[in-house]
């Protein structure tokens, strides 16, 4: 869950980057870095931190030049918080390419043995992201020309798409040359083009969400297709090449579920709206399971529950009330390393307002439930702010399944929901009762008639997988590498951290 972002301008392109960054910031709170690009030569900072505290001043003015890319990282593949993980990554040859990606290769392990034995390139870290520039500079590297041009990036990337499988979005910049945005095969992950004209000439950009376009004052132009690279030079000419010849369009549910900004619109489907008719679908089911209900007042978990929680109080004819006070200080906690950290986080964030809750049975409508962790607190929270009963809604099904396309949901045995009823999850959370919102009302939830997207990638609601690889043994290492256990023994061995970027 990652957010890139890359611009071709007609000046200086670095503060753009930072503002399309902190837009972007509920993507990943981990890391962040900047590269740019000018005359030819390569100017870099990243490290660990908020957008607002990995940039000061002095990094900024060093950050010269027209064309760059930037990205805000959180930790799904690799470790969880080395400084050496943060993006973009670099290779000098051919040319010179940074990377930025969001998602997750499912080969990636297969892909960096035959790097480093066949073409005999060294990995850093363990990262997935500088497998897949690898990958590409490998490839870009055999077609042995003096000046790279698009058709010889589009060639390159026919291989990448070749060998590598998953789900990503990615961001290059070839140093000295342009700029380079392409799509997985499926369309898993997001990527979305821009245009803005200007008295010195057009400017590009491209962006994992819309939102960050319009707030830097680019014409939303299209998304760009699965399986479609789009090469963008120094000068701002742009070229389109469709580079994989079956490509099949299956945007992640989730993106709509909870991961993007609600004013953003992805595949020509609007967030907001999505989440306006699940709520209205979620109302639909409560009232055929429960129509003698009891519920006085519906109340929000913040913030990405508000549009779909206030559907549901329409529906039901029942009062909507905010009654959680958060603290935007703190990030998002199931994303968080540990769940130590998680639970000691929940609390942090979000205070109860008594007197929305004192003496009322109060419906909790979120987003979705993932470890439960925040559920169960939540529920905690609502009792001891005097509720008589409490019930929880899901505006998502179950996750039942891990998430392999670059969303933290690694482990089975991590997700509350995976071998439990829906009675089972309502104990364990303490909820009077649960409902969950049906897989097929989620799917019709985010249809739209202009969107022409038929399917989506549903893996962690549905546990089918769309790129047909993953495997019981894949999910077992995947279980054993990223789980919390997992990422608790790299913190305890790890060494000392290297400084990465300028200071």
């Amino acid at each position: 869950m990652c957010g890139i972002v890359a611009i071709v301008g007609t000046g200086p392109v670095n503060q753009r980057l930072y503002d399309a960054m902190t837009v972007l910031q509920h993507r990943g709170q981990d890391a962040a870095g900047i590269a740019t690009s000018n005359e030819g030569e390569l100017y870099t900072r990243k490290g660990n931190g908020l957008v607002r505290d990995v940039f000061q001043q002095h990094h900024m003015l060093d950050l010269k030049g027209n064309v760059g890319i930037g990205h805000v990282r959180y930790p799904t593949a690799g470790c969880d918080s080395a400084s050496s993980e943060a993006q973009p990554f670099y290779v000098n040859a051919p040319y010179g390419i940074c990377l930025a990606h969001n998602g997750n290769l499912t080969n990636a392990a297969e892909l960096a043995e035959v790097l480093t034995r066949d073409d005999r390139r060294h990995l850093n870290t363990s990262s997935d992201s500088e497998v897949l520039l690898n990958v590409f500079a490998s490839e870009l590297q055999r077609l042995d020309a003096a000046r790279v041009t698009a058709a010889d990036v589009f060639a390159a990337l026919s291989a990448v798409y070749r060998r590598c499988r998953g789900g990503y979005a990615v961001v290059a910049m070839i140093i000295g040359q342009g700029i380079l945005g392409f799509r997985d095969p499926n369309g898993i992950r997001p990527l979305a083009l821009g245009r803005r004209d200007t008295p010195k000439g057009v400017e590009w950009m491209l962006a994992s969400e819309s939102v960050a376009l319009a707030a830097l004052g680019f014409k939303f132009v299209r998304d760009v297709e699965p399986g479609e690279a789009v090469f963008i030079d120094e000068g701002g000419r742009l070229q389109a090449q469709q580079c994989v010849s079956a490509a099949r369009h299956t945007p992640c549910i989730f993106e709509y579920v909870y991961l993007a900004r609600p004013d953003s619109i992805i595949d020509h489907i609007s967030v907001y709206r999505a989440r306006m008719r699940m709520g209205d679908k979620l109302a639909e089911k409560i009232l055929r399971e429960h129509p003698d209900h009891d519920i006085d007042v519906v109340i929000p978990i913040p913030d990405t529950s508000r549009t779909s929680a206030l559907q549901v109080a329409q529906k039901l004819g029942l009062k909507y009330r905010e009654g959680f006070i958060k603290n935007r200080y703190i990030g998002r906690t199931f994303i968080m390393p540990g769940q130590e950290m998680r639970e000691k986080s929940v609390r942090r964030k979000l205070n109860a307002l008594d007197l929305e809750f004192r003496g009322k049975n109060v419906l909790l409508v979120d987003d979705s439930i993932v470890r439960g962790t925040t559920s169960a607190q939540i529920i905690d929270l609502a009792r001891e702010a005097g509720a008589k009963k409490v019930y929880f809604a899901s505006a998502a099904p179950p996750v039942r399944f891990p998430n392999v396309y670059g969303i933290d949901m690694p482990a089975t045995n991590e997700l509350v929901a995976a071998g439990r009823s829906v009675d089972e999850v309502a104990k364990l959370i303490g909820a009077d009762w649960l409902i969950y919102q049906d897989l097929a009302d989620l799917v019709a939830a985010c249809q739209h008639d202009d969107s022409q997207v038929r399917e989506f990638d549903t893996s962690c609601f549905s546990g089918e997988y769309v790129t047909c690889d993953v495997t019981p043994d894949y999910l077992a290492r995947l279980q054993a590498e990223r789980s919390d256990a997992a990422k608790s023994d790299q913190r305890e061995h790890r060494g000392p951290l290297k400084v990465v970027g300028r200071s």
